[in-house]
């Protein structure tokens, strides 16, 4: 435990919570961040080598992200070991075992991410009644579906491009993770006149300097297959979705996927960050000194916990993508004018907004 807290201060964590169920095999963390805003929200993520500095690191960008979306909630994040293509009928026992772990855990509402979807949701909400990311059958906005981060990665880019020397059309995008955040995105932004150049998946990289058709492209992925086997264009390995040239490079995967020793192969102008804390502060702030713009993930990426936040609420599809579209367009603008005006990083005036908005709320509680 001593690594979580070593990342402790007087925003968080309240509570770090592992499960252990030797029966099923499910072995869990549950990091709930700070809830002076309210419950917290946070996805599940299920990977075999998940930990629990991992799942606080994420807890805590989930407190900046709804704090700075002006949400009424709080950030958490859990971790469960294991295959996220395991067996459905193991995933679903070791789902259930978790939510009736996390039953007492009331400050916490749980929701899809990497290695968990809507269906995970139900099972969970089936067993303890609370969980966001629902599927539509039982009253969720199917967020994967509409691509709700997808969008607000979208809306980011819109509010960066004042501060940018490219224009949106023609643009170049390179993605790296075109699961359900990297193919939303790049179907929203080519709605915009954008051309995909690049895109990888865990098998691969495929790469075509006139343009890969993206609807095409997802076509494939929602079959089962690889990017890889798009067939125009050539096929390179995961890693070197990196070295494309492109105006918008998205991580969309895992985190610190760019780092001190690969950032200097990046060759891009603007950085609309899909994954949580996919670059090393070190990256970024290389990157920053180079001119090329990172908007923070907890900014860029909130599309779906709003869209989370707007169904716990009782609200509506349509309201969920307007809401969305608003707040992060709105947010990304404030964060890229502070930072011009102070100097820094978007990052830390990102960080700024969220934490004196968590302040406040937490000066309001005893």
């Amino acid at each position: 435990m001593k690594d979580v807290f070593e990342f402790a201060d007087e925003l968080g964590p309240i509570k770090i919570v592992h499960v252990y169920d030797p029966k099923c095999g499910l072995k869990a963390v549950v990091a709930i961040d700070n809830v002076a805003r309210g419950p917290s929200i946070g996805g599940i993520r299920m990977a075999p080598d998940v930990s629990a500095k991992e799942a606080f690191r994420l807890a805590r960008a989930m407190t900046l992200k709804n704090s700075a979306a002006n949400l009424p909630h709080g950030g958490g994040k859990s971790v469960i070991f294991g295959d996220p293509k395991m067996e459905p009928a193991k995933k679903e026992l070791l789902i259930r075992a978790f939510a009736r772990a996390i039953r007492d855990l009331v400050e916490y509402i749980p929701g899809p991410d990497m290695g968990t979807d809507e269906r995970c949701m139900a099972w969970i909400k089936d067993e303890i009644g609370r969980a966001v990311g629902l599927p539509p059958e039982i009253g969720g906005i199917p967020l994967d579906e509409i691509g709700a981060t997808g969008l607000g990665l979208r809306a980011s880019v819109e509010a960066a491009l004042p501060y940018c020397n490219f224009k949106l059309t023609g643009a170049r995008v390179a993605i790296q993770g075109f699961g359900s955040v990297g193919k939303h995105a790049a179907r929203f932004l080519g709605e915009k006149g954008t051309v995909l150049v690049a895109a990888c998946d865990s098998h691969g990289t495929i790469f075509n300097p006139k343009g890969v058709d993206v609807a095409r492209l997802i076509a494939l992925k929602d079959a089962g297959n690889n990017v890889t086997d798009y067939p125009e264009g050539e096929k390179l390995n995961a890693d070197a979705v990196i070295d494309i040239e492109c105006e918008i490079w998205i991580p969309a995967a895992r985190p610190d996927v760019v780092r001190k020793d690969n950032v200097n192969r990046l060759k891009t102008k603007l950085v609309p960050q899909g994954a949580n804390i996919p670059f090393t502060p070190e990256a970024e702030r290389l990157l920053h000194e180079k001119g090329v713009i990172v908007l923070p993930d907890f900014i860029a990426n909130a599309g779906g916990v709003i869209c989370a936040s707007v169904e716990y609420h009782g609200g509506t599809q349509s309201l969920a993508l307007q809401t969305i579209e608003e707040k992060i367009y709105a947010n990304t603008e404030e964060v890229l004018a502070n930072a011009k005006k102070s100097g820094s990083l978007p990052r830390q005036a990102a960080i700024e907004l969220a934490e004196a908005r968590v302040r406040k709320a937490m000066s309001l509680r005893r």
